[in-house]
């Protein structure tokens, strides 16, 4: 009997969550094909030698003309990322429609009369703006880099104050190249939703920065997980209720793969409580501490003696910056992480953040550079205090036993909706 073929195209697919999304939805093996040239995408196209297959950037328009027959949506909006081969003969459709849409809808953006900015003009960018004009939006603006084809530049972008939403459709802020973003929300007096189309990390950079201003986001993941859930029922043929499904399946990935950071005061129990934790769950476990004395191959101490507090922060914003853009882990930060803002974006982008609470008196202080006791563990915490209430999605109470903290911080985790 014949394998049937099932799988995802692109580029670069190193970053691509699209394989355990469709075999735990579909129930079938899923491949991911990473084609990095348009010839080597043009050679596999004219085989044919697939069952069906999702395409991403950047060949949603050049599959279309080796599709024998377009579906009349995937045709107006002129992208193709879901391909079926029935007896030799390609049908191509678009579900990022279906996928972008429930994200809006998820996240109560409502388009009707709203002056929308669309950044990026790629296939992507046809499938959000299909769906804006379809909700009823009055304005529909396009950015880019360059500016070409009719699209402002980022700077020309920023000038149109009366922006209501904005939808980014680059692969800007994607992994691995996190923490870049391409213009400043609080450009836009008028903005109420940012949404952003790239789901690795779950929150870009502008996402963050949406975040910390009280505007409304909605990140890519979800729409990832509806448009496989789409794409999954043209595979095999069966019908899913997809209102129930897409948020369960989106839940349970994103649960597998998001990270749990623990910041708080020196000796509050980060390290131990995370250790319990990450067995707990199945996580990968890492002491930031210990990754930077690692990797610099001195001790905090001595780092904090020889070269100053100042160093030693850089240390840890560069370490915490490629740590936190991996994923399924579980990671006991050092008590001033969160003097650096850079540092609680980065914690922030894969998953929860909980704040480990001790009593002051119960605080381990051997070792600690900053956290001597006394009187100035007490100003230390007076200072830190709003910082990690700002940082933090919750509380988790260290004074009990370790059992039943790291099972309260379970609870948190996995009441957390992360997205």
């Amino acid at each position: 009997m014949e394998q049937k073929l099932y799988g995802l195209i692109g580029a670069k697919l190193g970053h691509s969550y699209s394989k355990i999304i469709h075999e735990q939805v579909g129930g079938y093996h899923y491949e991911l094909i990473p084609l990095p040239t348009e010839a080597e995408a043009r050679a596999f196209m004219e085989k044919r030698a697939f069952s069906a297959i999702n395409v991403t950037i950047p060949y949603k328009q050049l599959v279309i003309p080796y599709c024998d027959v377009v579906d009349p949506k995937a045709k107006a909006i002129g992208a193709v990322n879901t391909i079926m081969n029935r007896d030799g003969k390609l049908y191509g459709y678009n579900t990022d429609y279906a996928g972008f849409a429930y994200l809006a809808r998820v996240h109560n953006v409502d388009f009707a009369d709203k002056t929308v900015l669309i950044l990026g003009t790629g296939g992507t960018h046809s499938t959000v703006e299909a769906v804006c004009r379809d909700g009823g939006a009055a304005t529909i603006l396009t950015a880019s880099r360059t500016g070409k084809y009719g699209a402002l530049t980022y700077n020309e972008a920023m000038r149109h104050r009366d922006v209501q939403i904005i939808v980014n459709t680059t692969p800007c802020g994607m992994y691995p190249n996190v923490g870049q973003c391409m213009l400043a929300p609080t450009a836009f007096p008028a903005l109420e939703a940012v949404l952003d189309v790239v789901y690795n990390p779950f929150r870009t950079e502008l996402l963050l920065r949406a975040e910390e201003h009280g505007i409304t986001i909605a990140g890519g993941f979800e729409m990832l997980v509806a448009q496989a859930v789409f794409a999954a029922q043209h595979f095999t043929g069966r019908f899913y209720a997809t209102d129930s499904m897409i948020p369960t399946a989106t839940r349970r990935l994103a649960h597998q793969l998001a990270n749990i950071s623990l910041i708080g005061m020196p000796g509050c129990g980060k390290t131990t409580i995370g250790a319990a934790l990450a067995k707990r769950l199945g996580k990968t476990f890492v002491d930031l501490d210990e990754e930077i004395e690692r990797r610099t191959g001195n001790n905090i101490p001595d780092i904090f003696a020889r070269e100053g507090e100042e160093a030693f922060r850089r240390y840890e914003a560069d370490t915490l910056a490629d740590l936190a853009k991996q994923t399924g882990q579980v990671i006991a930060c050092g008590g001033g992480v969160i003097k650096t803002p850079a540092n609680v974006r980065a914690l922030r982008q894969n998953g929860t953040v909980l704040w480990v609470q001790r009593p002051l008196g119960k605080l381990a202080t051997g070792g600690r550079p900053l956290s001597q006791g006394g009187a100035a563990l007490k100003q230390l915490q007076a200072e830190r205090t709003p910082l990690y209430r700002a940082a933090a999605n919750a509380v988790l109470d260290n004074s009990t036993t370790l059992n039943n903290v790291v099972e309260a911080a379970v609870r948190i985790f996995e009441s957390d909706n992360l997205l």
